[in-house]
Order: C-alpha cells, then sequence, then structure tokens
C-alpha cells in the first residue's frame, strides 16, 4: 500500500478519461509514481487507464507494480468478497 494518497487514484464509475486526466495530472504535478487502484467490475478500466497513460499521454511511463488481492467489503447479506487491483506507474 501507498504511505500517501496524494499520487493514488481510485477508480469508480466515470469515464475512462476522467482517470487519465487524473493520472496525467499526477505526474505533471511533479510525481513520480502514480497508484492506480480499483475493486470488482472498475479493474479493467484501471487497466484501461494505465495503458492509455503509458502509451498516448506520458513518455517513460511503465508500470513498476501490481498488485492483485481479494477484499471484504460488508455487503447487504453480510460480508462479500471483491477482487482488488493495485497498479504502481513510475516516470523514469
Amino acid at each position: 500500500m501507498a504511505e500517501k494518497d496524494d499520487n493514488v487514484v481510485f477508480i469508480g464509475k466515470k469515464g475512462i478519461m476522467s482517470y487519465v486526466l487524473a493520472v496525467v495530472t499526477q505526474f505533471n504535478n511533479g510525481e513520480s509514481s502514480v497508484v492506480i487502484k480499483a475493486r470488482g467490475r472498475a479493474i479493467s478500466r484501471a487497466v484501461d487507464v494505465a495503458e492509455i497513460v503509458r502509451q498516448r499521454f506520458v513518455q517513460g511511463v511503465t508500470p513498476e507494480n501490481i498488485k492483485i488481492d481479494t477484499e471484504e467489503i460488508e455487503g447487504d447479506e453480510g460480508p462479500v468478497k471483491v477482487s482488488a487491483i493495485e497498479i504502481t506507474l513510475s516516470k523514469k
């Protein structure tokens, strides 16, 4: 997990380009790495965001670390297990 939340982008239900803009903004503000986090159905959106940033917008960005996990959240009928991903992009 990241020590600070300044360089973390949480992926939700917005359009992909909203998250791409957030990641690019972090890099433009001087961050050397940005963490993209998502759970459940948003995982594929997180991978898309990472690839769009890497291939189209910011040169020299590589995926430094990819962490997958299962998180337990409280659902209507008790605890539910949900897949989660954390992608760390680093700029050289």
